[in-house]
């Protein structure tokens, strides 16, 4: 019987086992230390709430003003956001949105037809494939390898441009995520020189999606992709990392690379944005407001994250069994573990036993057991006495 509903969102959408045991030991009352924290505002941060409430109350938000791009005053801010990245950009070049999700919805929109492909790293995040669905996109891996850092396989790269042509999907964009959700790499200049090959060799577009540039864990200043030259670039970004504020719904699109085309890519994208309108003027008009906000949350984000780090590295000093693998930023971390069971199996076997909730490496696309990832902006002594419990149930396995 042909379905009712389309095809692009013929997804499986049973509950699997891991959200099941969840929401058992949810419904049990039981103790639950969370290792995947992701929303900031519950982790105990302290956000000038009066200074935020004062910039939603503009009464200027009461008059209607339509603009397809974003208001000049929520533009002008994000462009002064990218010259402390030392990165000239023009509040003409940027578009903004309600959340990357749309802003890859507008790109997606803009540069593929029905089947085309974009090149997507793994591992990452898996809500790229819900957004390539709905748009109709396929997805084509390149792979992030690890060795001593993790860095892009050259090769994977370009063949992943050539199976999505063999399968007749025409190659359109290759995604960059910097730094990476989960593995917290950024990508240095050779690999940008590697995109920028890849995209000469292929007509292909970069998607950026920049929503942790801030949080680096060393002491280089990462460069944005909104100073790339090379290729048409498209730079994502938003205030639900940068800010902390998630649910405020401000994001913005930064248009940059060849000359040639980025005249016609921000008038096709201005008409996208014009066909929905869909910022709303309150929280465009405290745009200034929330990104001055980041100063303050940044600061305590990354001394959580560090603090967590270094109890987790003291943590795992003291056996053999456990390590985590190098991140430069971002806010997780991934654990290498013995692979005595599906990542799944041990991440459920975790929490009905320890009460502990970790995320299996599968959810981001890695491809052999052994990974879990953590949060790193957990509160302190969750993220202490779950880790203590982890490593302890980890140890008894091995036994």
């Amino acid at each position: 019987m042909q379905s009712f509903f389309a095809r692009r969102t013929d997804w499986d959408l049973t509950t699997n086992r891991y959200t099941q045991a969840l929401e058992a030991h949810r419904r049990a009352g039981r103790e639950l230390l969370d290792l995947t924290a992701s929303n900031p505002t519950i982790v105990g941060l302290h956000y000038d709430e009066d200074a935020l409430l004062r910039a939603l109350a503009n009464r200027e938000a009461l008059r209607y003003e339509p603009q397809p791009k974003g208001l000049p005053s929520a533009r002008e801010a994000v462009a002064n956001y990218y010259a402390q990245h030392r990165t000239q950009v023009s509040p003409d070049d940027l578009i903004m949105t309600t959340s990357t999700s749309e802003a890859y919805s507008f790109v997606f929109r803009l540069l593929c037809d029905p089947g085309d492909a974009v090149l997507v790293p793994t591992p990452s995040y898996p809500l790229f494939d819900f957004l390539a669905d709905i748009q109709d996109v396929k997805l084509a891996r390149y792979e992030l390898v690890y060795d001593h850092g993790w860095q892009i396989d050259p090769e994977s790269l370009f063949d992943g441009a050539d199976r999505a042509i063999a399968a007749g999907a025409r190659p359109r964009a290759v995604l960059a995520v910097q730094p990476n959700n989960p593995t917290g790499s950024y990508f240095r200049g050779r690999e940008q020189q590697l995109l920028n090959d890849i995209c000469a060799a292929h007509d292909l577009a970069i998607i950026a999606d920049e929503v942790f540039l801030d949080y680096s864990l060393t002491d280089e200043i990462p460069l944005t992709f909104a100073a790339n030259e090379d290729a048409l670039t498209f730079t994502l970004s938003g205030l639900s990392k940068i800010s902390a504020l998630p649910q405020m719904k401000v994001a913005w699109i930064a248009v940059g690379g060849l000359e040639s085309l980025k005249p016609d890519a921000l008038a096709r994208l201005e008409v996208i944005a014009d066909t929905y309108l869909s910022m709303n003027a309150p929280v465009q008009h405290a745009v200034p407001a929330m990104l001055d906000e980041r100063r303050s949350i940044q600061t305590q984000l990354l001394n959580r994250v560090r603090q967590n780090l270094a109890e987790l590295d003291s943590q795992l000093a003291s056996q053999q069994l456990c390590h985590r693998l190098q991140v430069e930023g971002g806010w997780y971390a991934i654990l290498r573990v013995p692979a005595t069971a599906s990542d799944e199996e041990l991440a459920i076997a975790l929490l009905e036993q320890t009460g502990v909730l970790v995320q299996p490496g599968h959810f981001y696309d890695f491809a052999a057991n052994g990974h879990l990832v953590i949060s790193l902006i957990t509160e302190a002594e969750v993220f202490r006495t779950g880790i203590a419990r982890l490593l302890a149930h980890v140890s008894k396995l091995c036994q």
